[in-house]
Protein backbone atom coordinates (compact mmCIF):
# COMPACT_ATOMS: atom_id res chain seq x y z
CA UNK A 1 0.00 0.00 0.00
CA UNK A 2 0.86 3.06 -0.72
CA UNK A 3 1.07 7.15 0.69
CA UNK A 4 -1.18 7.88 -1.54
CA UNK A 5 -3.53 5.02 -0.73
CA UNK A 6 -3.91 5.28 3.20
CA UNK A 7 -6.86 5.23 4.36
CA UNK A 8 -6.13 7.33 7.55
CA UNK A 9 -4.47 10.52 8.12
CA UNK A 10 -2.28 8.60 10.48
CA UNK A 11 -1.38 6.32 7.75
CA UNK A 12 -0.28 8.04 5.43
CA UNK A 13 1.79 10.11 7.91
CA UNK A 14 3.55 6.96 8.95
CA UNK A 15 3.71 5.29 5.06
CA UNK A 16 5.85 9.10 4.95
CA UNK A 17 7.97 8.76 7.85
CA UNK A 18 8.90 5.13 6.37
CA UNK A 19 9.33 6.04 2.97
CA UNK A 20 11.82 8.69 4.16
CA UNK A 21 13.08 6.73 6.59
CA UNK A 22 14.55 4.05 4.62
CA UNK A 23 15.70 6.76 1.78
CA UNK A 24 17.92 8.52 4.41
CA UNK A 25 19.21 4.63 5.72
CA UNK A 26 20.10 3.90 1.87
CA UNK A 27 22.34 7.35 1.71
CA UNK A 28 24.36 6.00 4.51
CA UNK A 29 24.94 3.29 3.91
CA UNK A 30 25.62 3.91 0.00
CA UNK A 31 28.02 6.50 1.43
CA UNK A 32 29.71 4.14 3.88
CA UNK A 33 30.25 1.78 1.78
CA UNK A 34 31.64 4.38 -1.41
CA UNK A 35 28.89 2.99 -4.32
CA UNK A 36 25.48 2.97 -4.90
CA UNK A 37 23.46 -0.14 -3.72
CA UNK A 38 22.03 -2.71 -6.57
CA UNK A 39 18.55 -2.01 -7.39
CA UNK A 40 15.64 -4.50 -7.97
CA UNK A 41 16.66 -7.95 -8.76
CA UNK A 42 20.88 -7.44 -8.35
CA UNK A 43 19.72 -5.85 -5.20
CA UNK A 44 18.17 -9.24 -4.44
CA UNK A 45 20.47 -11.30 -5.31
CA UNK A 46 23.02 -9.28 -3.65
CA UNK A 47 21.04 -9.50 0.10
CA UNK A 48 20.50 -13.57 -1.04
CA UNK A 49 24.24 -14.16 -1.03
CA UNK A 50 25.16 -11.53 1.90
CA UNK A 51 23.01 -13.89 4.13
CA UNK A 52 25.08 -17.57 3.84
CA UNK A 53 27.08 -17.27 0.14
CA UNK A 54 24.00 -18.66 -2.10
CA UNK A 55 22.07 -17.70 -4.96
CA UNK A 56 18.39 -17.38 -4.21
CA UNK A 57 18.50 -20.14 -7.01
CA UNK A 58 21.25 -22.93 -4.90
CA UNK A 59 18.59 -22.01 -1.97
CA UNK A 60 15.98 -23.53 -4.11
CA UNK A 61 17.92 -26.56 -5.66
CA UNK A 62 19.05 -27.56 -1.87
Amino acid sequence: MGIEHAPTKQGNESARGLRKAAAAEERKIEAEKGSDLAKGADRFEERSRSSDGKSANEKQQD
